[in-house]
């Protein structure tokens, strides 16, 4: 049975090119919601300059979506040494950047939010145009140093600190607390029928730290069998990476329970999964579903596979210590029921960028002597 993350995410483009925000589920309900807030910066126009890379999109359009700002795609796929030389290098002169009709023209944007190492000459070359009239803003180290953009923010297991730096210990998303309470209030069909607890089974992959040897698709396996023991259904989702073993070993492991199990095909229920699940069981390779798992409330489980390095381990550590998460035991007696303040990076970094903005233009209105 199939199902609706959030998977908005479009692939790269071999050239410059601008877009309207897909939609996300957030959309223009979350520029008129921050509107009705009274945050200072909805409406405002944003351009959004990524590589296309969907955990790139991702990050970005949960900030602008928590500002309530009114997003334009600016996705770049700068090619031969002028991406070789990205972040540190110029963009490339064909691109004539800042000049009428190219992708990068007046009028500016009252703010610019930059992912990526391709994008990082794209927002330099914005904030030298501009001016301060555009608030620049970068999500992750450039590795150019802070002075690229007038703000940036970093996950707090990254070593990057200074003046014009904030950190969290998740990465901005799209599922805010209001948005996940909607998603609750109407839960799908297919969802509703399925037996309390729920337990959502989010799945990544072997990725460059994390190996996921035949022995640790087994342990995963073996808990999951565990948990439809106490009576659990599932709601199991794959990702890019999820490899034909372990995708195996996890529907022979809930076949005998009541589930929706997601591979890829029909409308993703992502987004439905977070808001319905009692408990969460995700894969320690992904920063990012981690991240919105802990967005719930929830109780989450962490499956840890071969491997790892000392990034993911302070990132992990980071959200135990929070109470969000706990390592996934290999096999389950008790319904987890513990609980935390969901984490909501997206609006914490939301709330920093307004806070600067209004210092800015307050600082800038007094200089023009208004």
């Amino acid at each position: 049975m199939t199902l609706s993350p959030d998977s908005q995410r479009p692939a790269g483009r071999s050239t410059a090119t601008a877009a309207a925000a897909p939609p996300s589920g957030g959309g223009a309900d979350a520029v008129s919601g921050a509107v009705a807030a009274g945050r200072p910066l909805a409406g405002a126009a944003c351009w959004i300059i990524t590589d296309g890379k969907a955990g790139h999109e991702t990050q970005a359009r949960g900030v602008a979506e928590a500002l309530g700002a009114d997003m334009t795609f600016k996705r770049v796929a700068p090619r031969g040494p002028w991406r070789w030389a990205a972040p540190w290098g110029p963009v490339a002169p064909s691109e004539r950047f800042g000049q009428p009709g190219s992708t990068f023209a007046p009028p500016w944007p009252r703010l610019a939010i930059a992912v990526g190492r391709a994008s990082i000459p794209y927002i330099r070359a914005l904030k030298r145009q501009a001016g301060p009239a555009v608030f620049t803003v970068v999500l992750e180290d450039p590795r150019a140093g802070r002075n690229v953009a007038d703000f940036l923010w970093v996950p707090q297991h990254d070593p990057l600190r200074g003046a014009n730096v904030l950190t969290t210990p998740t990465s901005p998303h799209s599922f805010s607390q209001a948005r996940l309470a909607a998603l609750r209030a109407v839960p799908p069909e297919a969802v509703a029928r399925l037996p309390r607890p729920r337990v959502a089974v989010i799945l990544g992959g072997k990725n460059a730290v994390y190996r996921f040897k035949d022995a640790d698709d087994d342990r995963l396996a073996g808990a999951l069998g565990s948990l439809g023991g106490l009576g659990a259904s599932f709601l199991v989702t794959t990702s890019r990476r999820t490899h034909d073993r372990l995708l195996a070993v996890v529907e022979r492991a809930t076949a005998d329970r009541p589930r929706i199990l997601y591979t890829g095909s029909g409308p993703n229920p992502y987004a439905d999964f977070l808001a319905h699940a009692d408990l969460l069981v995700v894969t320690a390779d992904s920063v990012n579903m981690t991240g919105e798992a802990c967005a719930t409330g929830r109780p989450v489980y962490v499956f840890t596979p071969s491997g790892g390095s000392e990034k993911f381990r302070r990132f992990h550590a980071g959200l135990r210590a929070h109470g969000a998460t706990r390592e996934l035991p290999d096999r389950v007696d008790v319904m987890p029921d513990w609980s935390y303040a969901p984490l909501d990076s997206s609006r914490r970094i939301a709330e920093e960028i307004e806070g600067r903005c209004l210092r800015r233009a307050a600082m800038l209105g007094g200089m023009m002597g208004t």
